[in-house]
This record gives structure tokens, sequence and C-alpha cells, in this order.
């Protein structure tokens, strides 16, 4: 099976297990910082991380990537996902205990009524490449959060994204154009 058929099979059949998503991870091909140069939809890929229907409760929408130095790493879709709006990732309580059904739309909401707030034109994250299990790879780095997403090539319009946390477990997104 191709690299490609294993993401597909493996994507059908989420949660998978972090053991089978690194696995496929690293038989996916690396990507430069200028393939990076865009917009990118995102979409999870769950392994039964904690973090997992937490991005799409929340109306996440991707990832914008102007140049090496200027990156938004968190957009979100506006109230109406008419539009899209950067969030500063420092703003975001990334370890706040959530109750079990937290994973629900009112978390869209508490996002696009804290825009004002969150919401920034700045630029919170940069792009560069560094080695990750063994291969080196563009990689996005938060100026404000001791994260770094890095990422591999599933085609030409596809990225499997590993976010490397400290002290915890690897979180896996997809990226699309």
């Amino acid at each position: 099976m191709t690299a490609v058929e294993d993401f597909t099979t493996l994507l059908a059949r989420t949660p998978v297990t972090t053991d089978e998503a690194l696995a496929l991870f690293d038989s996916l091909d690396p990507v430069s910082v200028d393939e990076m140069i865009g917009q990118w939809w995102g979409s999870e890929f769950p392994t039964g991380h904690p973090m997992d229907g937490l991005l799409a409760a929340t109306g996440w929408a991707g990832k914008r990537f102007d140049s090496a130095d200027e990156v938004h790493p968190l957009l979100f879709w506006n109230a109406d996902r008419s539009d899209v709006f950067a969030v500063d990732p420092a703003l975001v309580p990334m370890n706040l205990p959530l109750p079990s059904g937290a994973r629900k739309p009112w978390l869209h909401k508490v996002i696009t009524l804290g825009r004002p707030v969150m919401g920034t034109s700045k630029y919170t994250a940069r792009l560069r490449m560094t080695e990750y299990r063994g291969v080196s790879s563009a990689t996005m780095i938060y100026d404000a959060r001791p994260i770094n997403d890095v990422f591999h090539r599933v085609d030409a319009s596809t990225l499997l994204g590993c976010m490397d946390l400290r002290d915890a477990a690897p979180y896996f997104f997809v990226l699309r154009r």
C-alpha cells in the first residue's frame, strides 16, 4: 500500500492509535518551508488524544502561512462560517480542564464571542526546518507556546501535521489546500 492509501485507510477508520499515526507520519515525505506558504484548511485526525474533537468544536478553520516569519497558526470560523479570523495562541487556555460534555457547539460561540480579546492581526508563529523523529521537515514554531507543529506531505494538496507538545503525546491533524 502507498503512503496515500495508508492515509486514506486510516482516516476512514479513525480513531487510530498514536503508534499507527506515528508510523503513517514517518512513512510520508517531508515538506519544505516554501511548500507551506498559503492558506490551509484544517481537520482533525483522531487518535484518542485528549484534544480530539476540541478543534472541531471550537470552529477551527486552519492555518495561514504568509512567509516563513509571518504565520497565523490558529484560524477560526466566524459565527456564520462566512469568514475566518486569527486567534493569538497565547490567549487560548490550552490546559483548561473541560467537563465531559465540553465538545459541544457552545465552544464555537465562546471563541467567536472572545474574538475582540483573543483575535489578532499579528503573526504569532514562524516556519523553520527542524528535525523530528530523524527527518528534517517544515515546522511551525509557536511564539508563545512550547509547541511545534511538524508537517509531512500526503499529496500535493494534503499534509499530515503532528503537534509536538512538551510532556504530552503527539496530536495529529490534517491540512488541505
